[in-house]
């Protein structure tokens, strides 16, 4: 098992919908924490907030960084690094998405997401697994998404980085267990976060109505059962129901799953 209390923890995408629930969750585990995102001042804010309602753990750090590049990762890890503390668990949870038909979403967009998605994850497993694995001690969790499971029309780019994040953490998982590094990806359904309101282009961005925030899950419920998929050193984590359900169809029955997603996408489209 993964021992929560008083473990180091760096999280990115700190500010996010997911990333408040993580922070305020492993504060009431008694975890030290090391928050990341775009903008200082934000996480600040963030953090007397939320030390304000919850009075253990600890938050070590606020960390300004850009993922979007190999630069950015590399600060992050120097700027942890100068922390003089050896991180025991790296969440990789920053996070962008955006909709719209492949062709008519703008290079510089979609490969930013990549970026962030995909490259930036993989980038700092990189620089801090090697720590670990000194140690023989860690662990490395990957919130990728549903989308990893099954492609949504308009999600072509979002749902590359997502297959893209779950292969690289199986890689991860074989490489590294003999180290007793251990390595979760979490595959979340659509969950009242902002990225729901993600960035939208062309024909089907015009023609498809925001999701239904009825329908999306719970982010504090979600986050809930990610940590017991974390302390149980699960390698997959479906933390909600509808998850559960689609990776089961789409492993038995991708027939029946394709007729559900086109009733979801007419039920979406705008009349």
């Amino acid at each position: 098992m993964t021992q929560l209390e008083k473990a180091v923890i760096l999280i990115t995408g700190a500010s996010g919908g997911f990333g408040q629930e993580l922070t305020r969750q492993l504060l009431e585990y008694g975890s030290r924490l090391i928050l990341s995102d775009l903008s200082e001042a934000a996480l600040l804010k963030q953090a007397q907030t939320i030390q304000q309602q919850v009075t253990t753990g600890e938050i070590i750090a606020c960390i300004a960084c850009d993922l979007s590049d190999l630069q950015g990762c590399q600060t992050l890890y120097d700027q942890v690094k100068a922390l003089n503390i050896s991180v025991d668990i790296l969440i990789n949870n920053a996070g962008i998405g955006l909709f719209g038909r492949m062709d008519e979403v703008p290079p510089d967009k979609w490969e930013q997401l990549m970026q962030v998605n995909l490259l930036a994850p993989m980038r700092l497993s990189t620089l801090f697994v090697a720590d670990m694995i000194t140690r023989r001690k860690g662990h490395i969790v990957n919130i990728s998404s549903l989308a990893g499971w099954a492609a949504l029309e308009g999600m072509a780019h979002y749902a590359a980085s997502k297959y893209g994040l779950r292969g690289f953490s199986e890689g991860l998982y074989s490489e590294v267990k003999t180290y007793n590094v251990q390595v979760t990806a979490v595959y979340p359904f659509f969950s009242r976060t902002p990225i729901l309101q993600s960035q939208r282009y062309g024909t089907l961005g015009s023609i498809y109505q925001d999701y239904p925030l009825s329908m999306a899950t719970d982010p504090a419920q979600v986050m809930r059962q990610t940590l017991k998929g974390v302390i149980n050193n699960q390698l997959h984590v479906f933390p909600d129901i509808t998850a559960k359900w689609i990776q089961f169809l789409k492993r038995y029955f991708p027939d029946l799953l394709d007729w559900l997603r086109e009733r979801l996408d007419k039920k979406l489209k705008k009349r």
